[in-house]
């Protein structure tokens, strides 16, 4: 799948994109591996870490399209996965979310188009689902263009997305936070804005199998869903800071409750894989569903009427002692 083949991460040196890319050179015979990002510190560290011949590259903004004209020549593969993403600071800064979030995917679409980029996979967000803030805005922005970028490829160039909710493990997460707290790094408190809150959660493996699954079965125009499991973000302090202090703030702005991986809408047009969740396109005449996704249809089984995916009711929890198993194991 990825033998002998060019493939480019945009924000490649982001939390999913760095350990993606250790892992195809770990694990792959890949041809060259791109890394498209605007922090040369980053690139400079990453380089140094991997020490690679075939990892090149390529300093550039997603709000460039003729950087990424240039960029994405003779590529084969792209997996898009730069983005702004903490949600109070795109509340106080929106534009800035719309120019690289939906603007930047719009010329990531237009260069793999152009450039005759094979594949190309979006990496979106539990929170693109029913969004009720600005990131999950744009980036079902950034989902719906996608699906329907394959309408101007005229399936030369292949669009897809996958969708999951937080990682276990990426910078900046809550996770990273109360292991700081753990380590003696940071302040001996935690605090909580509802103690109800429930959230998705993946390891980056998952997102990796994920990935790979999507680049192996993707026909253009779906979205890839991980049936992952959910946990109590109290449940979740338990299990890394047990003991420690807390104090109850209130959902902050844009915050929601409880996450949503699959809505009832899209319930309707979507079916079930072993591990997947699988939307199909609405458009079925236009994409020609039945032919195009036949073998993929063929191993899935329909949805419940008014099924959708949710933290709160989702059936798979995650526990104290998975947790423990998959965030502590590097850290005793």
């Amino acid at each position: 799948m990825l033998s002998n083949k060019t493939v480019l991460i945009t924000g490649g040196t982001g939390s999913f994109g760095s350990n993606f890319a250790k892992f195809i050179l770990e694990n792959y015979q890949v041809k060259k591996l791109i890394i498209f990002s605007r922090d040369e510190l980053k690139q400079w560290q990453m380089s140094q870490e991997l020490n690679d011949k075939r990892l090149r590259f390529f300093l550039g903004d997603v709000r460039d399209l003729p950087r990424l004209q240039r960029a994405f020549h003779e590529v084969d593969i792209v997996i898009h996965a730069a983005a702004l993403k903490q949600v109070p600071t795109l509340e106080y800064n929106p534009f800035e979310a719309i120019k690289t979030n939906i603007f930047g995917s719009q010329n990531v679409i237009d260069a793999a188009i152009d450039q005759g980029v094979q594949k190309v996979v979006l990496i979106s967000t539990d929170k693109a689902a029913h969004p009720i803030n600005l990131y999950g805005s744009t980036k079902l922005c950034a989902e719906k263009m996608f699906v329907n970028a394959n309408s101007y490829s005229a399936g030369k160039t292949k669009f897809s997305c996958v969708r999951y909710g937080n990682v276990l493990g990426s910078r900046g997460s809550i996770v990273e936070s109360l292991l700081k707290i753990r380590s003696g790094q940071s302040q001996d408190k935690v605090y909580v804005t509802d103690e109800r809150m429930t959230r998705f959660w993946i390891s980056f493996e998952q997102a990796f199998d994920l990935v790979l699954f999507t680049l192996a079965n993707m026909r253009g125009g779906e979205i890839f869903i991980p049936k992952i499991k959910s946990m109590k973000l109290v449940d979740l302090f338990e299990a890394i800071v047990p003991g420690v202090s807390r104090e109850v703030i209130g959902i902050r702005p844009g915050e929601k409750l409880h996450e949503i991986l699959l809505t009832e809408d899209e319930g309707r047009h979507a079916v079930e894989l072993e591990k997947y969740f699988l939307v199909l396109p609405e458009y079925k005449e236009f994409f020609n569903v039945e032919q195009k996704f036949d073998q993929l249809l063929s191993s899935s089984k329909p949805l419940p009427p008014e099924f959708s995916f949710r933290s709160n009711t989702n059936q798979d929890w995650l526990t104290p002692a998975d947790l423990q198993a998959m965030v502590l194991k590097d850290k005793k």
